[in-house]
C-alpha cells in the first residue's frame, strides 16, 4: 500500500491531501529514509512524522486497503510521540510530556 493512503486509513493524518503533502516535504521517514507518497508501506517498518517540532514514531502492525475508525488504531503501535500528537490523533500511548 502507498505510504500516503496508509496515514489516511491508519488515521494517523486526517486527510490523503495532508498526509502527501507531508511525504513530498521529506517530514516522513520509513525506516530511516525519507519516504515519497508512493512508497511502499509493510507490516513491521518502522515510520517516523515530524509535525512543525512534534514528533512521532510509530511501527507498522497491518496494512489493511479499508478500515472502520474503531479498527484503525490496530494497524499501527506508537514507539513514541509528543503528548501535543498524541492529542490530536485522540491517542494517549506512547506520549512523552
Amino acid at each position: 500500500m502507498r505510504l500516503d493512503k496508509y496515514l489516511k486509513v491508519s488515521r494517523i493524518i486526517k486527510r490523503r491531501t495532508v498526509a502527501n503533502e507531508a511525504c513530498s516535504g521529506g517530514r516522513v521517514t520509513l525506516n530511516g529514509k525519507v519516504a515519497k507518497p508512493g512508497a511502499e508501506v509493510n507490516v513491521g517498518d518502522i515510520m517516523t512524522i515530524r509535525f512543525g517540532n512534534k514528533l512521532g514514531e510509530y511501527e507498522i502492525l497491518a496494512v489493511n486497503e479499508t478500515a472502520r475508525k474503531g479498527d484503525a488504531a490496530a494497524m499501527y503501535r506508537v514507539i513514541k510521540e509528543d503528548a501535543m500528537v498524541a492529542a490530536e490523533r485522540g491517542g494517549t500511548e506512547g506520549a512523552e510530556e
